[in-house]
Order: structure tokens, then sequence, then C-alpha cells
């Protein structure tokens, strides 16, 4: 299935790109979430003539997400949680309670912008947390899990 995209897609191509996507991630992602319409020759009528109104609005995009990453860069968040002695804690931390710290810190992060690609966070310590505001925009914040005294 061909599709246009109406922004950028991360490892698949940049506005007013016309690629072959399986029918399923085009019918159930792409299209519904506005990140695509069907390769059709109306539509790609509409996409030349709107071309520069994209770019401009996908400029602004690229801004607030840097304006975003110096907010964050540098930070370092705290997360209490219950542990045992050898620093293994009684569940795990998540992307949605780092999300949740980092609002709660001045700066509103979504679960969806957490990455943790080892998954969920099982020991205390400092961990690295990658945060990504935009695809080509990504930030490293200081995570620091400390045991929490009863």
């Amino acid at each position: 299935m061909d599709v246009i995209l109406v922004e950028k897609v991360a490892n698949l191509g940049g506005i007013g790109s016309i690629v072959a996507v399986k029918s399923g991630y085009g019918r159930n992602f792409l299209i519904p979430s506005g990140k695509a319409v069907f390769a059709t020759e109306a539509n790609r009528a509409k996409i030349e003539s709107e071309h520069a109104e994209l770019i401009a609005k996908a400029a602004d995009v690229l801004a607030a997400a840097e304006a975003r990453k110096v907010v964050l860069e540098g930070k370092v968040i705290t997360i209490t949680s219950l542990a045992g002695d050898e620093g293994k804690l009684f569940g795990s931390i998540g992307t949605m309670d780092i999300a949740k710290a980092l609002t709660d810190a001045g700066t509103e992060v979504s679960k969806q912008e957490v990455r943790l690609p080892e998954g969920a966070l099982r020991n205390t310590g400092e961990h690295e947390v990658v945060i990504h505001l935009h695809p080509e925009v990504d930030v490293t914040v200081k995570l620091e899990i400390v045991a929490e005294k009863a």
C-alpha cells in the first residue's frame, strides 16, 4: 500500500514522501494518527500545494522539542521506592512513574516519550533515561532511585 507522509516518521521518510508500507500499518496507525494519507492523485496535488505550510508546521514542532530539550538537559530526578537490603526494588519503576516525576518537577513529559529499552528499572541507584521528544530530538535525564525508609 502506498501512502504520502504528512509529517516526518522515523525510519520511514519525510514530509511529502511516497512510501510503500504494509496495509495494516498504513490503515491502523499512519492514516488514523494523521501522519499519512492515501497516495491518490488528489492527495498528491493537495500535499504539493500545502508542502510549504507542512514544512513550516514541522519546523515549529521541532523548535518546541528543542526548547523542551534545553529545559530537560542536565535534570536529575529522584524517585523513592520500597527496596530490599541489596537494593532490589519491591516492584519496578516504569515509564509512567518517570513521566510523572518529570512532570511534577516542572516539565510536561508523557509516558510515550520515555524510552526504557531494557524494560522497567528494578534496582536502586543512578540510571540514565532517554526522553524521545521528536524523531530528531532525544535528551538523557539522570534518574536516581532511592530506597524508601519504612
